[in-house]
């Protein structure tokens, strides 16, 4: 047996399962630095800003991870920025815009529908500032979505691109995706379910606009839409919520129940119309430049 064919292609590169690993470990090493670097700096700033009390995590294991895509594009696949959807025209204000715009509509008018059938109630909430509240739930929502984009649809998604195809490398992604919420409070088979969906979602979005940047303004979007707009819970996570928060008061299949509306069927028919909607745009934009 070739000990070289175990590790590399026939092409000279470096296989999946290897590329795969060696990201991890660079993740795994450069969030333990940050951790030490970072952090101390990240909790300083919060604290003259008036922000303390938010998480740093999140900001922490961005940057490892960032950190680990620049190691692996830089010394493991030698390619540009882009090769990951992170790359200059990857952060076009437009794509970036249309990216937000999808992920606030896609939960924000189900979420809304939901209301008005009074499947949702106002269960009120305590005292303090919204605006207060919602900047410090933004501080943590806006790297939390960035770190699972590039987590999940990132360097990895490339590399199994690159090996199996699009279809197979988003269905391995948007089911690790959903499997990474298991543990949080209500998770169930519908969330799971829906989480995965989620997943397929935040992917065509990065296919359509080819820029990861962009599913990460939907991922922000859509949690921002749901825990600073309507105060309701995101993941089974319940957010700071003062003045109202509206909690569940319907059927769960409708409502997600103790996950939030992100978990019950309009939420999942919201993507698929948003799907349905960028595929066809994604055709039509085609069509034009072959014309």
């Amino acid at each position: 047996m070739n000990v070289r064919r175990v590790f590399f292609t026939d092409a000279g590169v470096l296989r999946a399962p290897w590329r795969i690993f060696l990201f991890l470990l660079f993740t795994s090493i450069a969030v333990q630095v940050c951790a030490l670097i970072v952090g101390p700096l990240l909790e300083a700033v919060f604290a003259v800003t008036g922000l303390r009390g938010v998480s740093t995590a999140p900001w922490i294991e961005c940057a490892g991870l960032l950190i680990a895509t620049a190691a692996s594009l830089r010394w493991i696949d030698k390619r540009p920025w882009s090769y990951a959807w992170l790359g200059r025209d990857a952060a076009s204000p437009r794509r970036i815009a249309l990216g937000f715009v999808i992920g606030a509509a896609a939960i924000g008018l189900p979420t809304a529908l939901l209301m008005s059938a009074h499947w949702l109630r106002n269960a009120g909430g305590p005292p303090g500032s919204v605006w207060v509240a919602g900047l410090r739930v933004t501080m943590l929502l806006l790297p939390a979505a960035f770190l699972e984009e590039l987590l999940s649809r990132g360097y990895l998604l490339a590399v199994l691109r690159d090996a199996w195809g699009w279809p197979w490398a988003i269905a391995a992604t948007s089911a690790a995706f959903g499997a990474l919420h298991l543990a949080n409070a209500g998770a169930n088979a519908e969330s799971t379910t829906l989480v995965t969906l989620a997943g397929i979602f935040l992917a065509v979005v990065l296919v359509a606009t080819r820029s990861l940047y962009a599913a990460w303004a939907a991922h922000f979007a859509w949690n921002w839409t749901m825990a600073v707009v309507f105060h309701t819970a995101v993941s089974g996570l319940p957010l700071e919520s003062p003045r109202y928060r509206y909690v569940d008061a319907g059927p769960d299949w409708a409502t997600g129940g103790e996950w939030g509306p992100e978990g019950g069927l309009p939420a999942g028919l919201g993507m698929i119309s948003a799907i349905a909607y960028l595929i066809a745009r994604r055709r039509s934009a085609t069509r034009r430049e072959e014309t």
